[in-house]
């Protein structure tokens, strides 16, 4: 726990250039030595993206306070969730190694929006009750495409909201539906 904690506070500070090169490289050195985890490489394609993802967001002004967070109460994760101004965002990366026909956006289906909005609530859960009625929301969908030289990124900010089939507006507010 103490650790994911060291790496959420690593999260949310600025990354020079040269630390994600050192990552990368890290990365490329297990996997060439076989110690990294034996994943399928649809799964390994999927981190990388998240990485990416990562530094994108925080090029793009977000702060990020929190990755793959997952909970005991409902299945999955939330890939990235962090503050962008005044709003709090829940991130939904899809990563593509190719541009293919449709968007990789478009892998956001109903089933996956319901799973991110329960697990949405059960992190704001965690906020004093005060505030947390007024807090800003959005949920953002970032695609990753993994092309031969630098990944390429499309954000589509306030992708769905609280509610299914409704297009909301910026600076959706949290109501506290239950679980």
């Amino acid at each position: 726990m103490i650790c994911g904690m060291v790496l959420d506070r690593l999260a949310a500070r600025p990354v020079p250039r040269i630390e994600r090169w050192g990552l990368q490289r890290l990365d490329t050195l297990a996997r060439r030595l076989g110690k990294g985890a034996k994943l399928p490489a649809h799964l390994q394609t999927g981190l990388v993206g998240e990485r990416e993802a990562l530094f994108e967001l925080r090029r793009l002004g977000y702060t990020v306070v929190a990755r793959r967070w997952a909970t005991a109460k409902v299945r999955g994760d939330v890939d990235l969730i962090g503050w962008k101004g005044d709003t709090l965002c829940f991130v939904e990366v899809k990563t593509r190694t190719a541009r293919d026909a449709y968007a990789a956006e478009v892998a956001v289906d109903r089933e996956k929006r319901v799973q991110l909005r329960k697990l949405a609530r059960v992190y704001l859960k965690s906020f004093d009750e005060p505030g947390r009625g007024e807090m800003a929301t959005r949920f953002d969908v970032l695609s990753v495409y993994l092309t031969a030289s630098e990944p390429e990124f499309e954000v589509l900010e306030n992708a769905f909201g609280w509610v299914e089939g409704r297009a909301e507006e910026s600076g959706n507010r949290w109501r506290g539906f239950g679980v």
